[in-house]
């Protein structure tokens, strides 16, 4: 590839700052500047055009979460060289659907017991869980549904907890679930 581009979180810059500074950060690493200057979207959509139509790009968006994101930052096949790849990570389907996309390709979750190990480890630190704490290990495993992000997350929280604790939170999560897990 002439030039790899990531951006991180794209759902959360989105709203702190806009489409513009999305655009600017494309733009700033395929011109390799640092203070690139976007008017509008409208300008920032025909620099992109002009600037990856002929280069093979490798560009990968993090946590798309509306299709105007990808209007806005990627737009059409024809505004890439013929050897680009867009990578698109999101949660809600129809982003990849609205827009187009021929291959999307959907990563499956860790089975149960990879789950198990990588959430015992988070919340044990070894392989397997503590005695005491086998169904419950299993309840919030079967919670975070293989998703390692989750399993990361909800580990350490509970590490160094009472069985009591473990119980309270799992039903609270049950209750009301938490969105960043």
């Amino acid at each position: 590839f002439d030039v790899c581009i990531f951006l991180d979180d794209v759902r959360k810059a989105h709203a702190d700052h806009g489409l513009v500074y999305l655009q600017k950060q494309i733009l700033s690493q395929l011109l390799k500047e640092e203070n690139v200057q976007v008017w509008n979207v409208y300008s920032g959509i025909a620099w992109i055009k002009r600037c990856v139509c002929n280069k093979a790009v490798l560009l990968a968006l993090d946590n798309v979460e509306q299709s105007e994101q990808l209007e806005k930052l990627v737009g059409e096949k024809d505004w890439f060289g013929l050897r680009s790849r867009i990578i698109i990570t999101t949660r809600n389907q129809l982003v990849l659907v609205t827009h187009g996309v021929e291959k999307p390709y959907e990563l499956k979750g860790l089975n149960n017991d990879e789950a198990l190990q990588l959430f015992s480890w988070k919340a044990f630190r070894k392989h397997e869980p503590e005695e005491d704490y086998a169904e419950q290990s299993k309840s919030f495993v079967k919670y975070a549904g293989g998703l390692p992000l989750a399993l990361k997350t909800l580990g350490p929280f509970l590490n160094g907890r009472s069985p009591d604790e473990w119980n309270s939170a799992l039903a609270k999560l049950h209750q009301t679930p938490n969105i960043t897990v």
